[in-house]
């Protein structure tokens, strides 16, 4: 196991096409519902626990050599609105592609072939975590820490934020990211007794509605 891939799968500058995505923060500033640090870190927590959560579960158990096509199903039932589902799908063709140029291997390419317009884009994450030899709980942290960051990321473009602000905006929320990424990996290692169902489904509803509202927009800054 390497900790220098960890560093590498996590990097925001990893060619996976996370910087063309807000993670529903540009909804939330044109709602007012994101006006500064403190509104962004609310948002940036609320959406831990909740796609975060079902994230970084569905990533740990594919990096615990879960099935990854009844992963890829987990994730689109968990994943209610079309806008979503193609946001997932699309990030998931990207890391795929650029998961199998650094650490290639069989099960990404198995995945790929079964799955050419896209696989949701945790269960890629945690594939390509175990192809490059991390465990279950560092897919879990990358999946928990990209959910968050990109947002935040996002606000800095989006509000002006100062970047020292956003940057402390994550480190707040580090120890709650730490135990998300530990309840994902506890709820997949249930999954070989107790099958995909085992997995959270944490569910955040106004990110689904602002979701399809923001994929209708003429004019946007961010694809998501």
């Amino acid at each position: 196991m390497s900790r220098a891939a960890l560093l590498v799968l996590a990097d925001g500058r990893f060619p996976a096409g996370g910087h063309a995505h807000s993670g529903g923060a540009e909804a939330a500033v044109e709602a007012g519902r994101i006006r500064d640090a403190a509104s962004l870190e609310e948002f940036c927590r609320g959406r831990l626990h909740t796609a975060g959560l079902v994230a970084a579960a569905l990533a740990a158990a594919a990096a615990a050599g879960c099935d990854p096509l009844a992963l890829d199903e987990a994730a689109d039932a968990r994943t209610p609105v079309p806008a979503l589902r193609h946001t997932a799908r699309r990030l998931g063709r990207q890391m795929m592609r650029a998961a199998r140029a650094t650490w290639p291997s069989a099960e990404l390419d198995a995945l790929a072939a079964a799955r050419p317009r896209g696989a949701h884009q945790p269960v890629v994450l945690g594939l390509a975590a175990r192809s490059a030899g991390l465990d279950p709980l560092d897919a879990a942290g990358a999946a928990a820490y990209e959910n968050v960051s990109g947002p935040a990321t996002a606000a800095v473009r989006l509000l002006s934020l100062d970047p020292f602000d956003a940057t402390a905006v994550l480190a707040r929320l580090a120890a709650p990211l730490d135990r998300v990424a530990e309840q994902a990996v506890e709820a997949a290692r249930r999954v070989p007794l107790e099958g995909i169902g085992a997995l959270p489904a944490a569910s955040a509803p106004l990110l689904d509605i602002t979701a399809e509202q923001h994929a209708a927009w003429p004019v946007r800054l961010f694809a998501s």
